[in-house]
């Protein structure tokens, strides 16, 4: 699944500068964030360390940001501050619900949480902003077929409050489907192991050799 992440970003992000014009390109890219997003789950749930999953996180965005900013002009956060800000608000919603608490009190202040976490990486804005860290909380939280609904639903929200420039994102769906239903695909893609260094560095690492590229052909 990582190798599937890694090589739909790639196109996808090829295609957002070099081919703008093309949305074939943007539709194969759907498949990735769904993917990170989910192994951001499991990676929180599985690590033997928590805050140093965080900070591992934490680094890498602050590597990421000033090769994103320069390959797509923005002054917007990257994709792995979304997810970092998502993996803090599962640490913060995790404690909640697992404290001695009474559900509903967890839960008057576990919306606010999520509430306030969506409205900051929507109004900074973070990549995927506030739909990257539902995707994420429905990931930990559902479970089979309500994944896929939810998922769609959330889709559906979407095109919704954003309009038809949103309707690419639909194609995002193919993701949740192969986690939920794809488990014999899974399992030949996980055959296909990539380097743990690689893994972390290529996200800053592919940014920064865009920008050196958009930048070269545009000089």
């Amino acid at each position: 699944m990582q190798l599937l992440a890694i090589v739909t970003m790639l196109l996808d992000h090829v295609g957002l500068m070099f081919f703008p014009d093309s949305t074939g390109w943007r539709v194969v890219g759907r498949i990735s964030f769904p993917i990170y997003a989910y192994l951001i789950t499991v990676g929180y749930r599985m690590t033997s360390s928590r805050p140093k999953y965080l900070l591992r996180l934490a680094g890498l965005a602050l590597l990421s940001q000033l090769p994103y900013m320069l390959a797509f002009n923005t002054t917007g956060y990257n994709a792995i501050f979304s997810l970092l800000a998502s993996a803090l608000v599962l640490y913060a919603v995790d404690g909640l619900l697992t404290s001695r608490l009474p559900r509903l009190a967890a839960w008057t202040m576990i919306l606010p949480i999520v509430l306030a976490a969506a409205a900051v990486m929507t109004e900074l804005p973070f990549d995927y902003n506030a739909y990257g860290l539902l995707l994420i909380l429905l990931y930990r939280y559902s479970r089979g077929l309500w994944t896929v609904l939810l998922h769609l639903l959330l889709n559906v929200f979407y095109l919704i409050v954003k309009g038809p420039e949103w309707g690419i994102q639909m194609f995002s769906i193919v993701s949740t489907l192969l986690l939920v239903y794809g488990a014999e695909v899974r399992a030949e893609l996980d055959k296909l192991r990539v380097p743990r260094w690689l893994w972390r560095a290529f996200y800053p690492a592919h940014l920064a050799v865009l920008a050196v590229l958009y930048v070269w052909i545009e000089g």
